[in-house]
């Protein structure tokens, strides 16, 4: 992560936590619908080492107070995601399973929650449908 002026961030991904760059994309996409004030922008690409990496662009958020995962907990509820395990949520309506959504993934600023590091999952035998 590279801090880009008071107001953004830029992050470079592999994909590695993805079976696929089209997992990865999709992830992006849901992230986008679900929290659209931290929407990611795809810049392109960068390749070192023999490793590719998407080079996506973040609104900067700064923290003023500690998240409480209970509020998240809430609000994810009132979104339709149950919490399946610690920092995990799943809406089997929808067939999604969004992964850690942990205080420093999810940052309060002026009593909002910001969610910055989503990381979706699509259950294709429901999404899809």
């Amino acid at each position: 992560m590279y801090i880009a002026g008071e107001n953004a961030v830029i992050k470079l991904n592999t994909s590695i936590y993805y079976a696929s760059w089209e997992d990865y994309f999709f992830n992006l996409l849901l992230h986008n619908y679900f929290f659209a004030d931290t929407a990611y922008t795809l810049l392109g690409f960068h390749l070192s080492d023999n490793i590719l990496y998407a080079v996506v662009k973040q609104a900067f958020i700064k923290a003023d107070e500690m998240t409480d995962l209970n509020e998240v907990k809430k609000f994810m509820a009132a979104n339709g995601f149950d919490n399946i395990r610690r920092h995990d949520y799943e809406n089997k309506s929808l067939g999604l399973i969004i992964e850690d959504l942990h205080d420093e993934n999810v940052i309060t600023a002026e009593g909002i929650l910001y969610f910055i590091d989503t990381v979706f999952f699509i259950n294709p035998s429901k999404f899809w449908d």
